[in-house]
């Protein structure tokens, strides 16, 4: 709507990102005759603007929910390296929808579409990904592997080995998958209960230390501390490292 606009209305909102667009559209006060099509496009990008806001607290609100779910139900799965509240979401409807194919890991390979499929032609000897399976389930290990490979550093040493060896991205892929696909069904078969994490922020503050303090100690966000505090992450590595961290420093004389 806003590229098709015309220059004057268009002028207005260059240069800012989408965000900052849809505030300051939802705060316009469009005035004149509603047949001057600079003025019917200021009104109808006021109303998406609008509809945009209300939508993106709508989302804020409903993710929150979603997390306090998923950490009720299943917190171990979200200490699995790159799965979030969407991703640990995605899985556990899954499941709950096909309890059946829980019996065995290779079932749940071949329900969440990670199982190999033999695709050999002579002397190579090769697999190739299933097209099988829940796509969303798929879906979401996809992007387990994607953050692995972006961020964890075992990861990409896995893919620069297997590259080494003549492999390619997509059979690399199925791989990881696979491995991800076996480490998800052990933690949905035995799950571990969440580590405690209500004694940081009170041992935190009477060393009279901030967030942001621990977080350069620890090499990580103050956000990730926050998290952690407020039990909305299962980091159990982070938690760990944090609390001997703690036991380290000296404490305050009275």
């Amino acid at each position: 709507m806003l590229t098709a606009a015309p220059e004057a209305v268009r002028a207005k909102y260059r240069g800012q990102t989408s965000e900052a667009r849809a505030k300051a559209m939802a705060a316009t006060r469009p005035a004149g005759n509603i047949s001057d099509p600079a003025h019917a496009t200021a009104v109808t990008l006021k109303r998406m603007a609008a509809r945009h806001n209300f939508l993106s607290v709508e989302i804020e609100d409903i993710d929150a929910e979603l997390a306090a779910i998923v950490a009720e139900h299943a917190p171990a799965l979200l200490e699995v390296n790159g799965v979030g509240t969407a991703v640990a979401s995605q899985l556990l409807v899954t499941i709950g929808d096909n309890p059946e194919r829980l019996a065995s890991e290779a079932q749940f390979a071949a329900l969440t579409g990670t199982a190999p499929i033999p695709a050999s032609s002579g002397k190579t000897t090769r697999h190739r990904l299933s097209r099988g399976g829940d796509r969303a389930a798929n879906a979401a290990i996809h992007r387990i592997v994607l953050v692995r490979m972006a961020h964890d550093q075992r990861t990409r040493d896995s893919v620069d080995k297997r590259t080494a060896h003549g492999k390619g991205k997509l059979e690399i892929m199925r791989c990881l998958k696979r491995y991800v696909a076996r480490e998800v069904y052990r933690v949905l078969r035995n799950p571990r209960p969440a580590p405690a994490t209500d004694d940081l922020r009170p041992h935190r503050l009477a060393l009279g230390l901030t967030q942001v303090r621990v977080a350069r100690a620890l090499g990580t966000w103050p956000t990730s501390i926050s998290r952690l505090e407020r039990a909305h992450s299962r980091d159990r590595d982070l938690i760990r490292r944090y609390r001997e961290w703690l036991e380290e420093q000296p404490k305050i004389s009275a």
